[in-house]
């Protein structure tokens, strides 16, 4: 399984970034899993279903499985959040994984930077960022891509030896 990270800080365009990469990577006949990392409190399910119910008496896992597809809900019920490598082990079979968020893991990175930013560009302090995604010129020292070229985004990340 190959990984990708998209990167950057918020409202720079990172979930856009990924959704565009997924729909580029499967159009081209490739398997895509995605891992999207939230700082805050996530919940997929809402109070008053079944599911919800089940967690609320404490399950530490629900599948809601359905006719196109099944979620599984795991509490941590006070344990660690997993850590990335965690995560893409319970992951199934794929030819990639486009992950956004985790800034900190060393996996390869995207990193999605816009001009009008009041923040630095994490690229400086971070090896791992392999390309940059940005709307203006950039000093970086890899490969920079327009906002917009998917395709070549796309072609980037399929090429040998990229890291």
């Amino acid at each position: 399984m190959n990984v990708i990270g998209i990167v950057g800080w918020k409202n720079s365009g990172k979930t856009t970034l990924a959704a565009a990469l997924i729909r580029e990577l499967s159009s081209r006949g490739l398997t895509v899993n995605s891992i999207k990392h939230a700082h805050h409190g996530v919940d997929v399910d809402q109070p008053g279903t079944d599911s919800f119910k089940h967690r609320d008496a404490g399950a530490r896992e629900v599948i809601l499985a359905g006719g196109r597809r099944f979620a599984i809900m795991h509490e941590l019920r006070g344990a660690e959040e997993p850590t990335l490598d965690e995560l893409l082990a319970r992951l199934g079979p794929c030819d990639w994984v486009v992950v956004e968020g985790f800034k900190t893991h060393p996996h390869p990175k995207i990193e999605v930077h816009r001009q009008e930013s009041a923040r630095a560009p994490l690229y400086p302090e971070d090896d791992s960022i392999i390309a940059l995604v940005a709307d203006y010129v950039a000093d970086f020292p890899g490969p920079v891509f327009d906002v917009n070229n998917i395709p070549a985004i796309a072609d980037f990340i399929l090429s040998p030896g990229k890291s």
